[in-house]
């Protein structure tokens, strides 16, 4: 039995660092032994299967995978990135309870902050009670959600979830998670 898989490698593609062909990361985990990889877009996003073995609590099986991803990357590739590896049903369910959807009249800007694990969102709580006006932060289960009419480059709000959770963080706006979902169901079938 096998489980859909989302790898989210933190800071793949930004600007000049950390270049890595998407073809070189679909080979990198054809060799880890997953099945069915695909990528969506050019910024390290991969879909993947894995087998699951009964009874492994799914962090401590998501943890693993994402540290052997994570090691693949630096001795394969050459490249030293953060790794957060969530079920493919957690990237569906991060978009059912998006609070912020009814706000968000761009979905570029509305971005979607997934950490590994979720206690890390409760180091977030003191940004709630701040004014960010015009941006608004909320807590889902797995991911934090920004409005962020103005861009994430002009973002304080994004900026101060960034400083917090440093490593421990990686952005996606809505419109890469609905591909990426979409790109979840088709593995599905």
């Amino acid at each position: 039995m096998s489980t859909t898989y989302v790898a989210l490698i933190r800071g793949v593609n930004v600007g000049h660092a950390s270049r890595v062909a998407m073809a070189d990361l679909r080979d990198l985990f054809d060799r880890l032994g997953y099945a069915d990889v695909h990528t969506v877009l050019n910024s390290g996003n991969v879909i993947f299967r894995a087998p699951v073995h009964g009874g492994d609590d799914a962090r401590d099986v998501t943890s693993l995978l994402a540290a052997d991803i994570s090691t693949a990357l630096e001795s394969d590739l050459g490249v030293s990135a953060k790794v957060i590896v969530l079920e493919g049903a957690q990237v569906a369910s991060s978009v059912e309870e998006d609070p912020l959807a009814g706000i968000a009249t761009d979905p570029s800007r509305l971005l979607f902050a997934f950490v590994a694990s979720p206690s890390d969102l409760y180091r977030l709580r003191p940004l709630i009670e701040q004014d960010w006006e015009p941006e608004t932060l909320a807590l889902g289960q797995q991911v934090a959600y920004l409005w962020c009419p103005n861009g994430m480059v002009a973002s304080r709000l994004a900026q101060a979830v960034a400083r917090i959770l440093g490593d421990d963080v990686t952005f996606r706006n809505a419109t890469t998670v609905a591909k990426v979902r979409a790109a979840v169901q088709d593995v599905d079938g």
